[in-house]
């Protein structure tokens, strides 16, 4: 089996080294794929991403594990594959117009460095219209952020960027972790799941 690994906004597929390594030594062979919202439009990172899958995978079985922004690529380009994935796990993925997105979209320097797709995450109409897996779908979520009266989400269970709630999707499973958004892709026990996981649907 093979895993694609898509890094979340305003990181590097360095980030997602510590997932690829124990992917790797569970025998699940990861493909980092890496991009830039500062310099790169939707458009040429989809269509990138796309290519990247089909000449990566071809026939073979594959997953796709994905952080934050990883997943709204992964769900937009998912019709136009090759062939589908056996299975996409995502990690705090943002699921519609977020509050954290919705609130910096206004700001300068946030447009300066999330360009276009920045925009994007902010825009409900377009979260809505993105595709829904239809393979199997396994969504993380992280709540060990600030809640009450100091948090901006109030009582909302929180990874710090992301209400848990903000994560949800028709047809996906949901595990909550105590973890915050930066490092969720860090959390052994989402490691241990995914390969778990994963070694149940090659079995099958």
């Amino acid at each position: 089996m093979q895993a694609i690994i898509i890094h979340g906004m305003s990181r590097t597929p360095l980030s997602m080294y510590y997932m690829a390594y124990r992917l790797n030594a569970a025998g699940i062979k990861p493909k980092l794929f890496g991009y830039c919202v500062t310099v790169e439009s939707w458009a040429r990172c989809t269509a990138r991403l796309k290519r990247f899958i089909d000449s990566n995978c071809q026939d073979r079985p594959y997953i796709v594990v994905t952080h934050s922004l990883g997943s709204v690529f992964t769900r937009a380009v998912l019709p136009f594959l090759s062939h589908q994935p056996t299975a996409c796990f995502f990690l705090a993925p943002p699921t519609q117009a977020c509050h954290a997105a919705r609130r910096l979209s206004q700001r300068w320097w946030y447009r300066l460095l999330a360009g276009e797709i920045g925009q994007l995450l902010a825009d409900q109409a377009f979260m809505s219209a993105l595709p829904i897996p239809q393979m199997l779908t396994k969504i993380y979520a992280g709540n060990a952020g600030l809640m009450g009266s100091l948090s901006p989400f109030g009582e909302e269970q929180n990874d710090g960027i992301l209400t848990v709630n903000e994560t949800t999707l028709t047809g996906a499973k949901q595990l909550i972790v105590p973890s915050l958004h930066a490092f969720i892709m860090n959390n052994r026990a989402i490691i241990d799941n995914i390969i778990n996981e994963t070694a149940r649907l090659t079995a099958a």
